[in-house]
């Protein structure tokens, strides 16, 4: 189900120490060892291993590197408004005396709808995490976790109260690493409440709960570190060349919430939530010197940006994405790496060539969150929907420029 752990390609770039304002973005980007990885399930040997226990370490490599990005609003309407009107009646966290730590109350009130996602096909399985978004069972997890669960293979989910369920995929969707499935034959079942991502401030205590290594409802806490970290994952194949960033194949990239919580291989597609005990981001990679656990350095999908992705795989719908329908490398002066994302190609009548930009603009901001990379650009991109308008700033001739855009999508049915 995933690629052989550890890496051993020392080439891979790293941003990681990259500084966490997008208002005051790093010009260069910062050489180093250090890989950053998914957490798919933890693999184990189906016939010598019980379903909760780990017998190995696998991990897919990230590819991309680490740097400031920029996130903005999604439109869109919200089926999550619903869900989360729920009224919990199985698994009711115990009353708490008035003065219990931050985060015990936060995990008394998280852990009922947090669950465990064990796979199998075959002789081999996995362990991942999921977060109850419906009381009929409906779960949000990681597209690594859910999405190589082939025909015939066998999911269960593994409830806090000690029952389980069998579960199947409902959708998923590999750009923003979401996947959704349904427990069977439950009802009742303990609602997580969504938060809000766009409101997070830097050093913001948080907390992560999931199954890092098949422990199941394992709580850690620690804060937020970053923000907007544009955060890449995937394969060098060739891919659309329209896809924002050239040679982006189909990857993962995403504006990421960066946090030093301890989060390991397992922890995928568990919540991180805040002190409200509400989820604002789905814990999706690490950062890992080689030794493959927890560095402080954990990446979430900020739940703003994935909440309508979620309503139209929850529909049975294909997941759509907005894109800028151009083709961007990275800025150099001279031998000198430069802030900004030069655009290489321009696709016809996409948002970007209707709006008048051109090839060799230099795309430094889009709706005022810096782009200093392309990785950037493709991030903040996604963070937007279909349809919406987005003022991109450029540099011409060293004159800078802002044009609105009305961003495309990547559905089959639209004609650009």
């Amino acid at each position: 189900m995933t690629d052989a752990w550890p890496p051993t390609d020392p080439s891979l770039p790293d941003g990681g120490t990259a500084a966490s304002n997008p208002v005051a973005p790093p010009r260069t980007p910062v050489e180093s060892d250090d890989h950053t990885i998914t957490m798919p399930s933890i693999e184990r040997p189906v016939a010598t291993a019980p379903a909760r226990r780990s017998a190995a370490l696998p991990a897919a490599v990230l590819v991309g590197s680490l740097v400031v990005g920029g996130a903005a609003g999604v439109g869109g309407s919200f089926a999550y408004d619903a869900m989360r009107s729920d009224s919990p009646s199985r698994g009711q966290a115990p009353a708490l005396p008035a003065n219990a730590d931050a985060v015990e109350k936060v995990a008394a009130i998280v852990l009922p709808s947090v669950v465990q996602i064990n796979t199998v096909s075959g002789d081999d399985g996995g362990t991942g995490s999921g977060v109850i978004i419906s009381s009929d069972g409906v779960i949000l997890t990681n597209n690594h976790v859910v999405g190589d669960a082939a025909e015939g293979s066998t999911i269960t989910v593994n409830f806090h109260d000690g029952t389980s369920a069998k579960a199947t995929v409902l959708g998923t969707d590999a750009v923003t690493d979401i996947g959704v499935i349904k427990a069977e034959g439950v009802s009742g079942l303990p609602v997580a409440e969504i938060g809000d991502s766009e409101g997070l401030r830097v050093g913001q205590q948080v907390v992560a709960v999931g199954s890092p290594y098949g422990l199941e409802a394992t709580v850690t806490s620690g804060i937020v570190s970053a923000l907007n970290r544009a955060v890449s994952i995937g394969s060098d194949e060739p891919s659309d060349p329209f896809e924002e960033e050239s040679g982006a194949a189909a990857r993962t990239t995403y504006p990421a919430i960066q946090t030093d919580t301890a989060i390991n291989p397992g922890n995928s597609g568990g919540p991180l939530v805040d002190l409200a005990g509400r989820v604002i981001g789905i814990n999706s990679s690490i950062h890992t010197a080689g030794s493959g656990g927890s560095i402080g350095l954990g990446f979430a999908i900020p739940i703003h940006a994935i909440m309508p992705v979620v309503d139209q795989l929850v529909a049975g719908e294909q997941a759509t994405h907005a894109r800028l329908g151009i083709s961007v490398q990275g800025n150099t002066e001279g031998d000198q790496v430069a802030s900004g994302a030069v655009i290489e190609d321009i696709e016809d009548g996409s948002g970007a060539m209707e709006a008048g930009l051109e090839v060799g603009d230099i795309i430094t901001a889009i709706d005022g969150y810096l782009t200093p990379t392309p990785d950037s650009v493709v991030a903040t991109v996604r963070s937007f929907r279909p349809g919406d308008s987005v003022d991109v700033t450029f540099t011409r001739d060293g004159v800078e420029k802002v044009v609105t855009v009305v961003l495309n999508s990547d559905s089959a049915d639209e004609d650009s």
